[in-house]
């Protein structure tokens, strides 16, 4: 109980500190726990970007985990990039770290990869909504080791759970959707991306380890989420970035093979400490 009211204070003061419209944020939040209204709730960060979302909890979270505490690093990502650096995102999600990425670096491209046919429509509109559509290319397409088909889970409203770690689960919600290779991802722009990140609730391994270290080889840094799939392991991809020429320069396990990672080529330090 105590853990969930701290992390109920937090929030409230992130909200009021983060997000111009902080104060209306928390007024529409507490409105859908009692009403069910409304939908949608869009957040301003200060000097930043916007975002809209289902006013869920479960899409509320990466708001707050991506804007405000940066989970990803993109600090660190973004650092000493050519200025019109690609960027790579698979598991956009709503497009949090897309239109993060796209706001720091103004001449950037971004490709952004989010699978499930509920989610990318927010994707999509976050871009716009940031005025973004210029640089950063939404994508309703799953990534996979090679192009196909690809089943996932589907829990819609932006769920942090869409993906293939949860099929296995009794009626769950399932969709194919259409599904680009690693490859093909690296080089849409036409030259490689320079930073990657990856967080597909277990589409990682396929992806990634079905795919030819080569195809890594201009890739600077990649930040990735990693997932207890029954049959895999973290001490996988290790190895297999190991060979593509990247370093592990942190990780921060959070259970058994279930963490963030971050990878560099060419000695990079990896993040500095939170202070």
């Amino acid at each position: 109980m105590a853990r969930g009211t701290q992390l109920v204070a937090r929030r409230v003061r992130q909200t009021v500190g983060s997000f111009s419209n902080g104060v209306g944020v928390l007024s529409a939040i507490a409105r859908h726990a009692v009403t069910g209204s409304p939908a949608e709730i869009e957040y301003k960060i200060k000097d930043g970007v916007n975002v809209v979302i289902p006013n869920e909890p479960g899409a509320r979270v990466p708001v707050y985990e991506i804007l405000v505490e940066d989970e990803y690093r993109l600090d660190w990502l973004t650092e000493d990039l050519r200025a019109d650096a690609n960027v790579l995102d698979i598991g956009a999600h709503v497009g949090c770290f897309s239109v993060a990425a796209a706001h720091l670096l103004p001449q950037a491209r971004v490709d952004a990869y989010e699978a499930s046919p509920t989610t990318s429509g927010y994707l999509t509109r976050n871009i716009e909504l940031n005025g973004q559509t210029a640089r950063v290319h939404g994508n309703n397409l799953a990534v996979r080791a090679e192009a196909g088909t690809l089943e996932i889970a589907d829990y819609g409203a932006a769920s942090g759970h869409n993906g293939v770690l949860h099929l296995d689960e009794e009626d769950v919600p399932r969709v194919s959707v259409p599904a680009v290779s690693m490859r093909e991802a690296l080089t849409v722009s036409g030259r490689s991306a320079d930073i990657v990140k990856i967080d597909t609730e277990g589409g990682e391994y396929d992806m990634v380890l079905g795919s030819d270290p080569a195809d890594w080889a201009d890739v600077s840094k990649v930040v990735l989420e990693y997932h207890n799939l029954p049959g895999h392991s973290w001490a996988e991809l290790e190895e297999f970035f190991g060979r593509a020429g990247l370093t592990v320069v942190d990780r921060k396990p959070y259970a058994d093979n279930l963490g963030l990672a971050w990878l560099s080529r060419g000695g990079t330090t990896g993040p500095a400490p939170r202070p």
